[in-house]
């Protein structure tokens, strides 16, 4: 199984493919030094693959590539960075505690 994980920022979404398919998506709003990570879901077909995790690890390097502060609305998203503290310097530390950070 091949897996990417992408930035379509026409659709404002990040997106995983399997073997060229797509089996998922990041929605996001991006403002100015800050993106907004809004849902995450993973194509019934695809799920329990670990390709959520896979998608949202992407997206905040991509952030983290970019400079961007991470703001998790998704509850996928702000569940991932509190199990993953490497990603916790992401979330503004002024911001953190809106998020349950």
């Amino acid at each position: 199984m091949t897996t990417t994980v992408t930035d379509n920022r026409d659709e404002q979404r990040f997106e995983i493919h399997v073997d060229g398919a797509r089996a998922g998506i990041a929605e996001y709003r991006r403002r100015e030094g800050v993106i907004a990570l809004t849902h995450t879901e993973v194509d019934p077909g695809h799920e329990g693959q670990g390709l959520a995790g896979r998608l949202v690890r992407g997206a905040l390097d991509d952030a983290r590539s970019q400079g961007l502060a991470v703001h998790p609305h998704c509850p996928f998203v702000r569940d991932y960075i509190a199990k993953h503290d490497e990603y916790l310097d992401l979330v503004p530390e002024d911001q953190r505690a809106r998020f349950d950070l």
